[in-house]
């Protein structure tokens, strides 16, 4: 097998890793796929568990799962094939072998995103609802499929002095010949395992946001913001990181930017119409019972009640003919005037 000692020199630590779980005759299995389907399977359990707790329907979640990971694992393959097109449009069975990795997270969320929205818009069933009980199960499915990379040793990142930084004879020739500008025989940064920890604390934190939260959306929109924040930094660590075409800009960083700036605008404005629903009214309201009604108060309450102007208007017409009863003389102020005379 392809066996080589990974390890962590600050932490005295050393691995022995294939990228070969094991063969069935003469049919490799590989690390990298075994773990990504791992990862898969128990999302889909716990989904499966959570679902009675939160009233969701089991019979959706398999519908989901049978279209979503289809779709999922060809839009990874297919967002990494064409960033890097010039290397797979050489020869074209090279696309269909993915035992070596070659899968892109972003293109796998945008591949299942896709096919639960076309295959709920068919059932007519509330997208908003179903994303916000899925997302929390894609971070925990990316921490567990990251480890993938460490058995393939990939995605890691610049040297450093740090005490768990990684090395390998797989990390050393890549360092060797792709970057010419770093020190091929130091550690570099694990920056797997970084993501790997924080798409774990993120799985967390979902569940917590889905269960407390009120908007639609919004679990789905601090998903976007929590990993769009963490992989832009991770990225930015990355040697083996896909550019836009032959520019610098490297397209996982643009894509989580993106998906951050949407995000904060999606809550903002989510609970920006919250203040003026439930906050603003209950100030006018308590505005209202210190006698202090300001002219917006008075036409927000007049707008509530259409009647209100014709009520006022019946009252101070009330209050004239009162008025000029009370100036009228009576009867028997006449008669006395009459005596007097």
């Amino acid at each position: 097998m392809d066996t080589v000692d990974v390890s962590f020199p600050g932490l005295g630590w050393t691995f022995k890793v294939s990228s070969i779980a094991f063969k069935i005759g003469s049919i490799e299995i590989y690390w990298y796929g075994l773990i990504i389907a791992l990862g898969m399977v128990l999302c889909v359990a716990l989904a499966l568990r959570h679902a009675k707790e939160n009233k969701f329907s089991q019979d959706l979640i398999y519908d989901i799962v049978l279209v979503s990971l289809p779709s999922a694992l060809v839009g990874a393959r297919l967002y990494y094939v064409l960033c890097e097109w010039d290397y797979y449009s050489a020869d074209f069975k090279r696309i269909f072998d993915t035992r070596g990795g070659g899968l892109a997270v972003y293109g796998g969320i945008a591949g299942a995103f896709l096919g639960a929205f076309i295959m709920l818009r068919i059932k007519k069933i509330p997208y908003s609802t179903c994303a916000d009980y899925c997302i929390p199960y894609i971070p925990l499915g990316q921490a567990i499929g990251r480890w993938g990379n460490f058995f393939n040793q990939e995605a890691f990142g610049t040297t450093t002095d740090l005490p768990w930084g990684m090395t390998s004879s797989k990390v050393q020739s890549y360092l060797a010949a792709y970057c010419p500008n770093l020190i091929s025989t130091k550690p570099v940064h694990p920056t797997f395992l970084y993501e790997s920890i924080w798409d774990l604390a993120l799985f967390f934190i979902l569940l917590k946001v889905r269960k407390k939260s009120k908007h639609s959306f919004e679990t789905l929109c601090v998903y976007m913001i929590g990993y769009g924040i963490v992989r832009f930094l991770i990225e930015g660590l990355r040697t083996d990181s896909l550019y836009i075409g032959n520019t610098n800009i490297r397209t996982s960083q643009l894509l989580s930017l993106i998906l951050v700036f949407f995000g904060l605008i999606y809550i903002i404005i989510a609970h920006y119409k919250d203040y003026y629903r439930v906050a603003l009214p209950e100030k006018c309201f308590a505005s209202e019972t210190k006698g202090k009604v300001s002219k917006a108060n008075v036409t927000a309450i007049v707008s509530e009640n259409g009647k209100g102007t014709e009520a006022s208007a019946e009252e101070s017409s009330d209050d004239e003919k009162v008025s000029e009863a009370d100036d009228a003389p009576s009867d028997d102020d006449t008669e006395d005037g009459e005596e007097d005379k």
